[in-house]
C-alpha cells in the first residue's frame, strides 16, 4: 500500500486529543478504524532468534510493525474520508497476537465534522 510522503497531506486532521485549537466539534460521525494482521516469515524468525542471543533491537520486526501501523492508519483515515470527516479525534493504536507468529495492529478514533470558532 502506498504511503504518504512528506509532501502529501491527509484530507483529515488526526490527533490523540479531544479538542483541536480554533475549532469545535460540530458533529460526531462515529468510530472509525483500520486494521491489518501481519505475520513473520522464516527469514525474520531465524534472524530474530540469532539476535535474541546477542541482545538488541530486532530490526526486521521493528520494520514489520512500522509498516503495519502505517497500513492501519491509512485504512482508518480512508474510512473517515468516506464519512466526510474533517478530523479523527482520540486517535489510538492497539495490538494483539492473533496466533503464533501473527499480530494485529488496529488504529481507531472518532470521526468528526468541525467548525471554525
Amino acid at each position: 500500500m502506498k504511503q504518504k510522503t512528506s509532501e502529501e497531506v491527509w484530507s483529515v486532521i488526526v490527533t490523540t486529543v479531544e479538542q483541536i485549537p480554533g475549532y469545535r466539534v460540530k458533529e460526531i460521525l462515529g468510530v472509525v478504524s483500520g486494521n491489518v494482521v501481519m505475520s513473520k516469515h522464516l527469514g525474520r524468525d531465524i534472524a530474530a532468534a540469532l539476535k535474541t542471543l546477542a541482545g538488541g533491537e530486532i530490526k526486521g520486526y521493528t520494520e514489520m510493525l512500522t509498516e503495519a501501523r502505517n497500513i492501519a492508519f491509512e485504512r482508518m483515515v480512508k474510512e473517515a474520508e468516506k464519512l466526510g470527516a474533517d478530523a479523527v479525534i482520540g486517535f489510538r493504536y492497539s495490538s494483539s497476537m492473533i496466533m503464533s507468529g501473527a499480530a494485529e495492529i488496529l488504529a481507531y478514533g472518532t470521526a468528526v465534522k468541525l467548525e471554525k470558532i
